[in-house]
């Protein structure tokens, strides 16, 4: 049975990734922080299934500042794969946090990094990069497209991805880096724009809210599904070789067309509702992300399923059902 060890497993994609591991088999091992609240919520379909609790699903605390604390996790564990998913994740919070951005979105994958060298070099290991790495350099963004990270954020995950790309062709290591697009779900957190997005415009709709405030609507993006993201992540470590990735549809949209799309499901017209806030601006915008995963397609045999209408609806409905059912 293989063993794999996932940071950030509380997540959005910890937790798709860990059904899809279970579901293969894995003995999977995740960390979460020691919290005064629980914020296990997006894996309660796990502890809920008598089947995938049986596959062995094992948690353990720690925190990715604490090298000591990590190492000691992949020496006890010997995963055969880690999947680091962990970080401070919200890039306009970024500007404001941006040293700890720093140490736990940067940082932290060196710890893991030399706990794989110091434990097995055969471990094999995920990077989640970040299309906020390409930044003002024009779309589309492909593997070769020139690094231009426009935040702290960016700027951490540009020192992650080459202490990957360092720690491959140094020691051997399987080290990977997928550059994944924007990728959302219903079990996206509240403060990312799509989610704050979709649930306003269920809760305009039912009236416990009245209006929407937003920040840059013509910032274009390329949204994919996170699942069909995560099997990606997966397909890269089951690869012959260790190679970075981009992850993405190819398909654009603006946070406008996210927002008019959301609204119309809910039979509501957007611009009565939406009011610019500055205070959502970013100090440096990036202005296009549109990936281009051909390699993936071709050398994975990766793609995508659902582009950002798709996503628009599988939210939206899920908005629905919760407010039906009172959550």
């Amino acid at each position: 049975m293989k063993k794999a060890l996932i940071t950030g497993v509380s997540g959005q994609d910890g937790s798709y990734l860990a059904e899809l591991l279970l579901s293969k088999g894995y003995e999977v091992h995740g960390i979460i922080r020691r919290s005064s609240s629980i914020n296990t919520w997006r894996l309660d379909s796990i502890f809920e299934e008598p089947y995938l609790m049986s596959k062995k699903f094992i948690l353990h605390y720690g925190d990715l500042e604490d090298a000591s604390r990590i190492t000691n996790l992949v020496q006890t564990i010997k995963p055969d794969e880690i999947y680091h998913l962990g970080a401070q994740s919200h890039v306009r919070v970024s500007f404001d946090i941006p040293s700890y951005t720093g140490t736990v979105t940067g940082v932290a994958t060196t710890n893991l990094l030399e706990a794989i060298r110091q434990t097995d070099t055969k471990i094999k290991f995920y990077q989640a990069s970040s299309s906020e790495l390409f930044g003002s350099t024009p779309p589309p963004q492909s593997e070769l497209t020139k690094f231009h990270p426009r935040s702290p954020y960016a700027a951490a995950k540009l020192y992650a991805y080459w202490m990957a790309v360092n720690y491959r062709e140094a020691y051997g290591i399987f080290a990977v880096n997928g550059i994944l697009f924007n990728h959302e779900s219903p079990r996206r957190g509240e403060t990312f724009v799509t989610k704050k997005i979709v649930k306003a415009a269920a809760n305009i709709s039912a009236g416990k809210q009245s209006e929407l405030h937003l920040g840059n609507l013509d910032a274009i993006r390329d949204w994919g599904y996170a699942p069909e993201y995560v099997e990606a992540m997966w397909m890269m470590l089951q690869h012959n070789q260790p190679e970075d990735f981009v992850i993405a549809t190819g398909v654009p949209a603006t946070v406008r067309d996210f927002v008019e799309a959301s609204f119309k499901f809910f039979n509501l017209n957007y611009e009565k509702h939406v009011v610019f806030d500055e205070r959502y601006t970013r100090p440096a915008e990036v202005d296009a992300l549109i990936g281009d995963a051909s390699k993936a397609h071709e050398i994975l045999g990766w793609s995508h399923k659902s582009d950002w209408r798709d996503l628009v609806r599988i939210m939206c409905e899920h908005e629905r059902d919760s407010l039906e059912l009172g959550k």
